[in-house]
């Protein structure tokens, strides 16, 4: 046990060696933790995703430079991607479960008019609107564009005309 508390030390007073003996231990933790939250914890960023990425770091930050206790920042991190999977799998099976946690799209521009009381509501700019347009469908002509939505992630995505054969 004596050999454990001078590689990794204990409480707040730990050398470099330390913290990096602790950084090493929680990098694999990690590894392991976003394997089991799913690549969907780092790719599809709504707001339930982001909320993984950023208690996973706060609390594993703490395990690497002694702030908290070892052991129960893992057991939360633990608990952390449990729940993060859970809520994940509920999202998939309850549409209604999905709307609650991720919200819906926002219509932005439809049928020529942009639509000002959901940009208010997305509190959304006409100029940050076109710049997702710009960017999406590669174009700032709106006459080529059909409807714009912000998405429940937060990206502006934009759908252009069909043309006629």
């Amino acid at each position: 046990m004596e050999i454990v508390t001078t590689i990794f030390g204990e409480g707040k007073d730990l050398n470099a060696l330390q913290m990096s003996c602790r950084g090493i231990v929680v990098f694999f933790i990690a590894l392991m933790l976003i394997r089991l939250s799913g690549r969907r914890s780092f790719g599809v960023r709504t707001p339930l995703d982001n909320i993984i990425t950023i208690t996973l770091g706060a609390v594993l930050s703490r395990a690497i430079v002694g702030a908290s206790a070892f052991v129960p920042d893992i057991i939360c991190c633990i608990i952390i991607v449990s729940l993060h999977r859970f809520f994940c799998w509920s999202i998939v099976h309850n549409n209604t479960f999905a709307r609650f946690i991720e919200g819906d799209k926002i219509p932005l521009y439809k049928d020529g008019e942009f639509i000002s009381k959901d940009m208010e509501r997305a509190l959304l700019r006409k100029e940050e609107i076109m710049q997702g347009v710009r960017k999406s469908a590669l174009t700032e002509d709106m006459n080529e564009i059909d409807k714009v939505y912000i998405e429940s992630n937060g990206e502006i995505s934009s759908i252009r005309k069909k043309k006629a054969s």
